[in-house]
């Protein structure tokens, strides 16, 4: 069988659906194309358009294979996120949008049904983010919906099943923050059991698994050859961690950066994990667990910046320092190392779409992240993927704050070249650039310290800490 080199990667993010092509020979993207994750309002709930999705995958998919052929569909998505199947394989209930709060009406009954953090290293996290309280509430809120429901997939697989046929689901998505996995065992947790719900979760799969051949009818839709693999597919983090894991040796942590910024920690020093500052246990694609911390970095990003975004001058960033403008935590308070806490300005709030708030933002996004590497004992060098990768601001602060070397993925999308990598062999990588170190290293050392007790003391602050 000739090896695959044209990767068609469905990647579904929490703001945008994309398709894209992933030449595995050059470890480039030949294409790619986008469109907006709008949620539907309902009913029953704030759903994902997962018609509009298959519409455009199907549309793409025919294009790429007419332009540039395909051989083989890797898929990656977001996490938090399951699809209810009911026996015929069709959805018995739209896929809920787990920042929905319905979920937060059931929390004290789902709390007396969760297993404790030690066992699955999955906070307990607001609205419909851990997948256990999706599924608790749902279920109560639409009694006939369980007994619809024949099988409970994870996101990634929910696209392989429209592609294949199969049911399954994957290692690193049901580990990630469900409460149904026990990460450090490899098993389901308690939960399944406790929902009555352990003979409806599909099959959990390795990453890299060919889950089957596409279907006739999906093969008569987009001219794709019949036959044409997919693979399991993963939770997108995972994605762009996974090129490292078959590239780095020693101790390294990565940042993906997205609308989560998720920090991903290999084989640093053993540290206790908080749950109450959204540190978890992720499951890697080889199946093991990694300590990791995240926070809405993306949303904070665009909140802060309003749509007036701009690229400070070198004076704007000399102008933050001297001044120690900074923004204290949390732009975003139900999520990340600082929750509950109240996003407040240290110094005037410059004006949107100034230089000044550009480069305050960066250094407060930096100082988020170094939080989430100590908090997950993070050591050796720090690759950083994704958006944030291209961000001078944020690159120079996490050098000074954290004193390690910090590199930036060459890959455009870190989550599509991965997600790609599932079908190779070996791993021709490029090696990620380092950052220089800033020649304002001592002065943004400074801001950093600074920032971290302006943090601290509002961590104090806050009520039940």
């Amino acid at each position: 069988m000739t090896k695959p080199r044209h990767i068609a990667v469905i990647d579904i993010g929490k703001t945008n659906a994309k398709l894209a092509l992933v030449d595995l020979g050059s470890l480039t993207e030949v294409v790619v194309v986008t469109r907006p994750n709008t949620v539907l309002a309902g009913p029953p709930w704030p759903h994902f358009d997962t018609e509009g999705h298959w519409a455009f995958l199907l549309e793409s998919l025919g294009r790429f294979h007419r332009d540039h052929g395909v051989d083989a569909i890797s898929i990656t998505t977001h996490g938090a996120c399951v699809a209810l199947l009911d026996e015929a394989g069709a959805l018995a209930a739209p896929i809920l949008d787990y920042e929905h709060d319905g979920p937060d009406a059931l929390a004290d009954s789902y709390a007396s049904l969760r297993p404790p953090f030690r066992q699955t290293g999955s906070p307990k996290l607001p609205g419909g983010l851990n997948v256990g309280a999706q599924l608790h509430w749902q279920f109560s809120v639409n009694p006939g919906l369980k007994s619809r429901t024949a099988h409970i997939v994870t996101y990634p697989q929910y696209w392989g099943h429209r592609l294949t046929g199969v049911i399954a689901s994957d290692v690193t998505s049901i580990g990630c923050h469900t409460d149904l996995w026990s990460p450090y065992e490899g098993r389901f947790s308690e939960l399944p059991e406790r929902l009555s719900i352990a003979d409806k979760i599909a099959p959990v799969r390795t990453s890299a698994e060919i889950m089957g051949p596409i279907l006739p009818e999906i093969a008569d839709a987009t001219g794709l050859a019949p036959g044409t693999p997919v693979c399991v597919g993963l939770h997108d983090s995972n994605a762009s961690l996974y090129p490292h894991l078959r590239t780095q040796s020693g101790a390294f942590s990565v940042v993906s950066t997205g609308t989560w910024v998720v920090v991903m920690s290999i084989g640093g020093a053993e540290v206790p994990l908080d749950p109450g500052r959204d540190t978890l246990v992720n499951v890697n694609a080889q199946g093991r667990a990694v300590p990791s911390a995240r926070f809405m970095g993306g949303r904070e990003y665009e909140t802060i910046q309003a749509g007036s975004a701009v690229a400070p001058s070198d004076q704007d960033i000399a102008d933050v320092l001297a001044r120690s403008l900074m923004i204290a935590p949390a732009v975003d308070p139900l999520t990340g190392p600082f929750q509950g806490q109240t996003m407040r300005w240290i110094g005037p709030e410059p004006a949107v779409g100034s230089g000044r708030r550009a480069a305050a933002l960066s250094f407060y996004l930096a100082m988020m992240t170094e939080t989430c590497l100590t908090l997950t004992g993070a050591e050796g060098p720090v690759i950083v993927e994704g958006p944030f990768a291209r961000n001078a601001q944020y690159t120079a602060m996490l050098t000074a704050a954290t004193g390690r070397p910090v590199l930036v993925s060459a890959a455009a999308t870190g989550t599509s070249i991965g997600a790609a990598l599932l079908f190779a062999d070996t791993t021709s990588l490029a090696e990620p650039s380092p950052v220089a170190e800033p020649e304002t290293l001592s002065a943004m050392q400074a801001y950093a310290a600074r920032w971290r007790l302006e943090a601290e003391a509002g961590r104090k602050d806050t009520p039940g800490r």
